[in-house]
């Protein structure tokens, strides 16, 4: 969309596209129902039938609450560089708005291409050493943000752009793995809730923030927020390693 908003009038051709794009999806998933409802039918016979658990106890299983913080800081991560990395490319490296979009759409670049490596590479690796792997490709890019070399913060955007792609999939994926495929439902669901506050309102913080400190602080933000998603990470494979020993 980037691209096409530099062409007069481009917005027309960027939607028509984006459009075309999203209607191949779909027909790709009519297509596929068949095989859902067969993994439904399978899923159905294989589980019985389990009380359901309230959110209260959900938070109370060992681990949940680190896991939770780990999705709330992956979606600040993603969203707030999304949201606020052109600007701090405008403000601190001098580069028009215009080249700031098209350095911002390699965020997004990264983020789709790490995400159909990921599944190559998840036939190598188990969840717990993508979740990982993302973290310390993301790490490594907001760190590079701190070098004032404007080469050197597109290297750092695309890597952040990679290292979030297999994350978020492999948390999902690992769900029933740390909590058992009878309570993953349910903590999946407030899984999907604190990851939208993360979205929702994390980044208006950094925007009110930048106001007063300016958007230098950019780097020390998502270095902040993927560290605790390490550490919390951890805590919560440590956890879950102590339940199922």
């Amino acid at each position: 969309m980037s691209f096409y908003l530099l062409k007069e009038n481009g917005w027309r051709l960027g939607y028509l596209t984006i459009g075309t794009i999203q209607a191949i999806l779909v027909i790709g998933l009519f297509i596929s129902l068949p095989l859902w409802k067969k993994f439904e039918a399978k899923s159905k016979s294989d589980e019985e039938v389990k009380e359901s658990i309230r959110i209260v106890d959900l938070f109370k299983l060992p681990g949940a609450k680190p896991a939770l913080a780990a999705f709330f800081c992956y979606c600040a991560v993603e969203v707030t560089t999304g949201l606020w990395v052109s600007s701090f490319l405008v403000t601190n490296d001098g580069l028009s708005v215009e080249k700031a979009a098209k350095w911002l759409s390699l965020y997004y670049l990264g983020i789709t291409v790490g995400r159909f490596l990921a599944g190559f590479i998840a036939m190598k690796l188990n969840n717990r050493k993508m979740i990982k792997l993302g973290q310390v490709i993301c790490i490594t890019g907001a760190a590079l943000l701190f070098i004032p070399v404007s080469g050197v913060h597109l290297i750092g955007i695309i890597m952040i752009g990679l290292g979030c792609a297999p994350i978020y999939p492999a948390m999902i994926h690992e769900t029933p793995n740390r909590f058992g495929k009878e309570l993953s439902q349910g903590i999946m669901g407030i899984q999907m809730a604190t990851a939208y506050v993360g979205s929702t309102f994390v980044p208006p913080l950094f925007g009110a923030l930048s106001q007063i400190v300016g958007f230098g602080i950019l780097p020390y933000f998502l270095v902040i927020f993927v560290l605790v998603m390490l550490l919390t990470t951890e805590k919560v494979n440590k956890a879950c390693n102590k339940v199922n020993i």
